[in-house]
């Protein structure tokens, strides 16, 4: 039995090119899990094990390991950066305890970063937060700290001040126990002493301890008021306070520091043990019933109960399907049976394995606070719920976002039908924003995403891991249709040829509903003009047709149908009798709420240098984007707009040209707008064609 207070399950999450990665190198190196630093840029790094990941020098997917320190075991994941596969960020904060931020010390809060925090803040995730970079042209740690508040809303709690600017950025002072470490020229981490704090500093160093104290001790009523009489705090209770104030999210610990020249590497280590939750710190998991509403109970972390288990991701490699699993609660051993509550069947546990990115070491047990992979299940899905077959529990499930992109593909021959049906299956299994359907009358396979290059990495990974050669079609936005009016309407089905007939009448309202509330069905009907036992069968009827809306065949969202009276047939009525009525009142009155097209509008976050910014905005203009914000920067301009997507196709090939190569752009869905009239007929005329082709 291990002591889970010497756990710390975190991640590390930020935009692309704050760190990351090298960070978490340098965290493998100085724990001695590894002996040889790997870099990004060489394509070397233990968790970009992807080949895709070498050539880009982005991570793609979530990478989990296992290192120690001061006595305390991290099971760290490393997430991608990428505004595309932030489903792999979600999942991770959803089944870690704390985590770390990292920053860019020129770049600051960058849209990604924005993203990220907002997954950690709605899965109630402890941060520490780590300005990295420091050594970079433009970085300036306290400007990040601003950004923090402003951008982020958070409270940053600054730990240690730099000492030097970058490219004299040489060494910290650790505000805490006013100490001052300076680095050499070596790059060697553990090439470092303590001096002096610099003259120059000492007023500056006493000012940010000060206010480090005070915010720290709002956890303590007593202690803050010994320290207004006078008193000085010991370091212990400062850090039992900061520990509890991270823990309830009331502020960020913030450090600094260059992760790439090993500067401030160890204090963030440190900060990880002392402030950040351990897994019996962090508020239970809630259990849920089938249908998904909380319960009320919650999985204790513990080894004393049953056991409770999320699957959180599946990875299919030369070795077989892994599935990787946080315990919650209980003891799992090699050989055990148990049950995923999704499905209802019980399993056996084969092998179990404890990750080092892509290695890993076979374990003949794991338990509560443990995040490992299991070899070879069957069914299993990320999200589903894993527990003892004498207790079904399920967790809290995890909500994937709606893909907005798709493109359609087929094989280059006829032997690449088989084998992309199968790696399409491992592949969906593996990422739960990718999805893929078959045209029926066409055949093609259209594969769904949630960005340009999350589709062009299936299609690379199809090609090189699954040796399926694509022929791949134009990418094609997901629009949908609504209705803009309210209408009342009746309908009534009546069937009669022998023996017994149909019949159902249904008086109805159908109006716009709000943005993003998708379709309700509600009844007031009195005096049982509709008997009740038919209201399922109504209300399956008109969701079933919500598929396809009379414009362009395209889904059809933010619908309310409300049923206020009819008429049914003590012999002829039915439930079917009364869907089919539902079906014909969509097909009826549809098209007289004055159906439109809408389309997907996405939130588009440029960086352009200043230079550039007439020509961005003017070009995004032209896109038919409505500019929210700029924002001047020490190297560029951040220009906010919502863009719709069919605008955006091939967009960052635009921008480097238009900013010679220094642009860069992250974009996320945001919501659906109407389509104007123009783009709204050709839309409408394209359906039409496809479906005469077919």
């Amino acid at each position: 039995m291990t002591d889970l207070t010497h756990y710390r399950n975190i991640g590390i999450f930020a935009h692309v090119d704050a760190g990351k990665t090298t960070t978490t190198e340098r965290i493998l190196k100085l724990t001695g899990k590894i002996h040889k630093t790997g870099e990004v840029h060489d394509g070397a790094a233990t968790t970009d094990f992807m080949e895709q990941e070498q050539e880009r020098g982005i991570t793609i997917q979530s990478a989990a390991t296992t290192c120690f320190w001061r006595d305390h075991r991290f099971n760290i994941i490393d997430t991608p950066g990428h505004v595309d596969f932030t489903v792999e960020v979600y999942r991770s904060l959803k089944v870690l305890d704390g985590g770390v931020g990292v920053f860019c010390g020129s770049g600051g809060v960058e849209p990604q970063s924005e993203t990220n925090w907002r997954y950690a803040n709605e899965s109630e995730v402890a941060r520490i937060i780590f300005v990295n970079k420091l050594d970079r042209m433009g970085a300036d740690f306290l400007r990040v700290v601003g950004q923090v508040k402003k951008v982020l809303g958070a409270n940053p709690l600054v730990m240690c001040l730099p000492i030097g600017v970058e490219e004299n950025f040489v060494g910290l002072v650790d505000l805490l126990e006013r100490k001052a470490y300076v680095w050499d020229d070596s790059g060697l981490p553990e090439n470092f002493e303590v001096v002096e704090i610099p003259a120059d500093m000492v007023d500056e160093v006493e000012q940010y301890r000060e206010m480090m104290i005070e915010t720290a001790l709002e956890q303590d009523d007593d202690l803050l008021m010994a320290y207004m009489e006078g008193e000085e705090p010991a370091i212990e209770d400062v850090k039992r306070c900061i520990r509890k104030g991270t823990i309830a999210l009331d502020f960020f610990p913030t450090y600094c520091g260059s992760a790439f020249k090993n500067k401030g590497v160890q204090m963030v280590l440190d900060a990880v043990v002392d402030y950040l939750p351990c897994p019996t710190d962090v508020e239970p998991q809630p259990l849920t019933d089938e249908s998904g509403e909380e319960t009320g109970e919650k999985a204790i972390v513990t080894t004393d109960t049953t056991l409770k288990a999320l699957a959180f991701k599946i990875m299919d490699d030369r070795f077989g399907a892994l599935t990787f699993v946080r315990i919650y609660s209980g003891v799992l051993k090699k050989g055990d049976t148990i049950m995923n509550s999704f499905t209802g069947k019980t399993e056996r546990i084969g092998r179990m394995v404890e990750m080092h990115a892509d290695d890993r070491n076979e374990i003949d047990r794991a338990q509560a606070g443990d995040i490992i992979a299991i070899v070879g299940m069957k069914n299993v899905q990320t999200g589903h719920t894993l527990c003892d077959p004498k207790q079904p529990v399920t967790l809290e499930p995890m909500i994937f976002p709606e893909p907005v992109i798709s493109i359609a593909v087929k094989p280059k021959d006829k032997g690449g039908s088989e084998k992309m049906g199968v790696a399409i299956g491992k592949m969906i299994a593996e990422d739960p924003s990718f999805r893929v359907e078959t045209d029926e009358d066409s055949g093609e396979t259209i594969l769904k995403g949630m960005g340009e290059l999350h589709l062009d990495i299936k299609v690379d990974i199809l090609n090189r891991t699954y040796g399926v050669d694509l022929i791949v079609g134009q990418p094609q936005v997901a629009y949908r249709e609504t209705i803009t009016m309210p209408i009342e309407d009746s309908y009534t089905h009546k069937k009669q040829s022998g023996g017994s007939g149909q019949f159902g009448k249904i008086d109805y309202h159908i109006r716009p509903g709000e943005p993003g509330s998708g379709f309700s069905f509600a009844s007031t009907v009195v005096g049982g003009n509709v008997p009740k036992e038919f209201f399922p069968a109504i209300e399956k009827g008109f969701k079933g047709m919500m598929d396809q809306g009379p414009l362009a065949g395209y889904p059809v969202l933010d619908v309310e149908v409300e049923i206020y009276d009819g008429g049914f047939h003590a012999v002829d009525s039915s439930a079917v009798a009364f869907e089919i009525a539902a079906k014909g009142a969509f097909r009826q009155s549809m098209p007289k709420a004055g159906p439109q097209i809408i389309e997907p509008i996405m939130k588009v976050d440029v960086f352009t240098p200043e230079d550039h910014v007439g020509d961005v905005i003017g070009d995004l203009n032209r896109r038919r984007g409505m500019i929210k914000d700029q924002e001047a920067g020490v190297t560029g301009v951040r220009i906010k707009a919502d863009v719709p997507l069919s605008e955006m196709f091939g967009y960052i090939g635009h921008l480097r040209t238009m900013t010679s190569g220094r642009g860069q752009f992250s974009m996320e869905f945001a919501h659906y707008l109407p389509c104007p009239q123009n783009i709204a007929t050709d839309v409408i005329a394209a359906a039409k064609e496809l479906k005469e082709a077919k």
